[in-house]
């Protein structure tokens, strides 16, 4: 059998693990048309369907199940050999604001990792501001922060991601009660913009829960303690955002925006490598 394009089997491999061509193609930064001719071609030279397609999911075909682990070993051989003759290790630092961390991280990690384990990645969350001054004082090599008015300018917007409203799904509120609020202490943009929605919608609010970091709050949430202003992607997964049912306003998106001095050709590609999985998540 003549040898199989790795680029056609990783992709292969991270459609299996998203279970969407589209996300597969953020993190391979190329096209859902490009995604679809590797895995096709592919699948022609096995002579078996590996994915069954259907309008709403893609899933494992009986022979994709099998081809999936010996998949995985092929290009962790192949990843292994280039490591081999790399003259240098290669170090990045990278800080994310941590409104942006959240369950999909361990799955954001395996993305990079599916070719890049001879990378050293040095992850730093925090506030938006105290990564940019890590980040400008050559602490960071990038970072990716929330975009607030009092932000800086410039950056590559990488998405804009969407606020709500989490907690324990059978949280209920009587008529009139304040917000039990889990936030973070102040100065907090997260904080205000909340705070500012409530306000203007004429909606009382009252401190049930402050604790520094998303994780803290999103805990308080989980608990069932006070409702938390989250990111989607910061929102644990026992949590539902409780807005609409209880009437609260709608937070506007922030974009999430990546500053980098990266340098090198292996370095940028392992960046964009990050980036294209933190779009896919």
């Amino acid at each position: 059998m003549r040898t199989l394009d790795a680029d056609a089997v990783e992709a292969f491999i991270l459609v299996a693990d998203l279970g969407s061509f589209t996300r597969a193609a953020a993190v391979l930064n190329t096209t859902q048309a490009a995604v679809s001719l590797r895995i096709r071609r592919l699948e022609d030279h096995l002579g078996r369907r590996l994915l069954e397609r259907t309008p709403r999911q893609v899933r494992l075909s009986h022979a994709g199940a099998r081809f999936l682990e010996p998949a995985r070993d092929l290009i962790a051989a192949g990843r292994r050999a280039a490591e081999a003759v790399q003259d240098e290790s290669l170090s990045l630092a990278l800080g994310v604001t941590h409104h942006l961390v959240g369950p999909g991280l361990p799955r954001l990690l395996r993305q990079i990792a599916v070719r890049d384990s001879g990378v050293t990645l040095h992850l730093r969350t925090g506030g938006t501001r105290a990564l940019l001054d890590r980040f400008d004082a050559g602490e960071l090599d990038a970072v990716v922060v929330l975009r607030h008015d009092e932000s800086r300018r410039g950056g590559e917007t990488l998405l804009t991601e969407p606020f709500g409203w989490y907690c324990a799904g059978d949280i209920d509120l009587p008529p009139g009660a304040p917000v039990p609020l889990a936030a973070q202490p102040e100065p907090c943009a997260l904080r205000a913009m909340a705070v500012r929605a409530l306000e203007a919608a004429g909606l009382g609010w009252r401190e049930a829960f402050v604790g520094n970091g998303a994780a803290a709050a999103g805990a308080a949430a989980s608990a069932g303690l006070a409702i938390a202003p989250l990111a989607r992607r910061a929102a644990p997964v026992d949590t539902v955002d409780v807005g609409p049912r209880l009437g609260l306003p709608a937070l506007p998106g922030r974009e999430a925006v990546l500053h980098s001095q990266v340098s090198g050709a292996r370095a940028a590609a392992v960046l964009r490598r990050i980036t294209g999985a933190f779009r896919a998540m």
